[in-house]
């Protein structure tokens, strides 16, 4: 599976950004698609991950500001960041679990400023 991620850029603290995972698969036949992101100091965070057959699943620090939405056709998932804090930036990766393997694509850079 191929991944490009898009829609990181520069925003102050409390706005908000959505990022878009593009899947080279049918989303709906990815086991799990999600998101990780690497902060500043170069610590790896989970931050969502969307199933098949299971709610989706967040890191406690997003939970009720980002959303992650994997649609029932098409490529793409999406995530929704809002109220966004300087402790949000990061480069943001996506994956997809095939059942088969797990693929990454190339991140995208969300900064944050205070």
């Amino acid at each position: 599976v191929q991944l490009q991620a898009s829609g990181g850029g520069l925003v102050q603290a409390g706005r908000s950004l959505r990022l878009s995972c593009k899947s080279s698969e049918s989303v709906p036949r990815l086991t799990a698609t999600g998101w990780w992101r690497q902060g500043p100091e170069n610590q790896r965070d989970f931050v969502a991950a969307a199933y098949s057959e299971d709610s989706p699943l967040y890191a406690d620090s997003v939970k009720g500001r980002f959303t992650i939405s994997r649609p029932n056709r098409g490529n793409t998932v999406f995530l929704e960041m809002n109220s966004l804090t300087p402790e949000d930036t990061g480069v943001y990766y996506c994956y997809a679990d095939d059942n088969i393997d797990v693929s990454w694509g190339l991140g995208t850079l969300v900064t944050v400023s205070s």
